[in-house]
């Protein structure tokens, strides 16, 4: 007898339709095979299906069996088909019946004693059978909440094999699993950090909200203690909140991984990946045989923060270049080409110098001018001209130390940021882009118009810090972005001499 039972699978971060089929004979000699170009750990299934369907006190047909995934020409990875296969051959055996199985997804991987264990994405298999117009979703009771912010899919928790027979035959009713995203978000807001607890450092602070406020990528250079990384760590204090949108295509990428926290069933914070100076270029960008996110993707929408800059692998750097300026990663391999999301906002740190003192006016730096050379020429031109601020991060004196008065802090800084960036929404109403960084050089004519007294002023900077055309760019960008924060519809001259500041450590690197 033949039964059809539909699933997910996981390409990438996307979730297509698979159907699995099992034709449960009635002769030949006991043996269950798998077709479907299925990975080792789908054919290892069939052992963990065994066990338990025998366990939770089903029979097992002692007689030939083959299970197809269909489409065939799709690689299928991961035990999440372990439900569907034991459901499938429940069915095809005929010891159960169902009226609800056509129009139900159903993922799940299973222990020996039954038990549904939790599976990666989860989210895109809710999104696909919102596309596909199922109206059941059977996932593991842990995944439930994950699933559940898709509200057009009615997502059921099952906790074992016998509890999703129960539901699919009528004898067991099981409530659709609800999230309270409003909630979600509200207990994501609150920090236990904030730009008050940083002494001095308001030129910083100063760029990092603008940086904030543009989604502009930052680099900040400065010696051992000067407060780069208590900086960045409070930088999503001050990021305007995820959008219900943004927020599903982060959490998207963190199911596909396996990557989202128990009890979280969506991301309503913006993702701070910190990856070591170790990381390898599949590691960071994404790669493999079978193509998986990496570090880019999973900070998607959120921030990239790379400590000791200069330290990363130079062939490593590079590979960040083009997600830089696109928004994307691009993997191409012979079994196909994937492309995953990678809108960051990039947070560089390094020292100026091996030592780490050469700015410091109270350390000698003991580097020769070559050791320098050598150390700044680590990270080549073309990536730096890819970052919109580069700035000095001075250590700070011992009378801002020893003050007892706090600086500005995360919610006047936030405040600002979000009245930029609501400014920016109305402005790209009609396009594909959310913030100025984003802006192409045909939007930058068009929104970051400058008059003559701007214009000479950009000149001058153009010959004497020798920018690039995209630094010209850049710079007006960050004009814009000024200009933004102060409310302002057009850009003027201070906004630019801001922006050309920002950019005055490119005769250095």
């Amino acid at each position: 007898m033949l039964a059809r039972i539909h699933s997910a699978a996981i390409v990438g971060i996307d979730a297509v339709p698979c159907e699995v089929e099992v034709d449960v004979a009635r002769g030949g000699f006991e043996k269950s095979t798998i077709v479907g170009l299925p990975d080792t750990a789908v054919k290892e299934s069939i052992d963990r299906v065994k066990s338990a369907v025998i366990n939770c006190g089903y029979t097992y047909p002692h007689t030939a069996s083959v299970i197809n995934l269909a489409p065939a020409d799709i690689k299928k990875e991961g035990p999440s088909f372990d439900l569907p296969i034991a459901l499938g051959i429940l069915f095809g055996q005929g010891l159960i019946q169902s009226e609800i199985l056509h129009e139900a997804v159903v993922l799940g991987e299973l222990a020996l004693d039954g038990r549904v264990r939790t599976i990666k994405g989860a989210l895109s298999a809710a999104m696909m059978a919102r596309q596909e117009q199922f109206k059941t979703l059977l996932v593991p009771a842990d995944n439930a909440a994950e699933a559940a912010v898709v509200r057009e899919v009615e997502v059921i928790p099952v906790a074992s094999l016998t509890e999703a027979v129960g539901f699919l035959t009528g004898q067991l009713p099981l409530e659709p699993t609800s999230v309270d995203i409003e909630t979600v978000f509200t207990r994501a807001s609150k920090y236990d950090v904030d730009f008050s607890d940083v002494k001095g450092q308001e030129s910083a602070k100063r760029a990092l909200c603008v940086a904030a406020a543009g989604n502009h990528n930052i680099l900040m250079i400065g010696p051992p203690g000067a407060g780069k990384t208590m900086l960045t760590q409070r930088l999503p204090t001050i990021t305007p909140p995820l959008s219900l949108d943004e927020s599903l295509e982060t959490t998207r990428v963190h199911s596909a991984m396996g990557a989202l926290k128990k009890g979280e069933p969506l991301l309503a914070k913006r993702p701070v990946r910190a990856p070591h100076h170790s990381a390898s270029g599949p590691s960071l960008v994404g790669g493999g045989t079978i193509p998986r996110p990496g570090e880019l993707s999973l900070a998607h929408n959120g921030l990239l923060f790379l400590d000791e800059f200069p330290e990363f692998s130079r062939s490593v750097l590079e590979t960040i270049r083009q997600p830089l300026e696109e928004g994307y990663v691009t993997i191409s391999r012979a079994a196909g080409t994937l492309t995953f999301p990678a809108n960051i906002m990039l947070v560089a740190a390094m020292n100026p110098c091996p030592c780490g003192y050469l700015t410091d006016p109270k350390r000698r730096c003991k580097c020769t001018p070559n050791q320098v050379e050598r150390y700044l020429s680590r990270i080549s031109g073309p990536l730096v001209d890819r970052i919109d601020i580069h700035i000095d991060v001075p250590s700070v004196p011992y009378r801002e130390l020893a003050d007892d008065r706090s600086g500005t802090n995360s919610a006047q800084m936030r405040q600002q940021v979000i009245r930029a960036r609501q400014r920016q929404t109305v402005r790209f109403a009609d396009l594909d882009i959310r913030t100025n960084s984003r802006m192409n050089s045909r939007q930058v004519r068009q929104f970051c118009k400058i008059d003559d007294p701007g214009r000479n002023l950009i000149k001058q900077a153009v010959y004497e810090l020798g920018l690039s055309a995209r630094a010209y760019d850049k710079v007006l960008k960050l004009s814009r972005t000024i200009a933004d924060l102060e409310d302002r519809e057009n850009i003027q001259t201070h906004h630019i001499a801001e922006a050309i500041q920002y950019r005055r450590l490119d005769r250095k690197l």
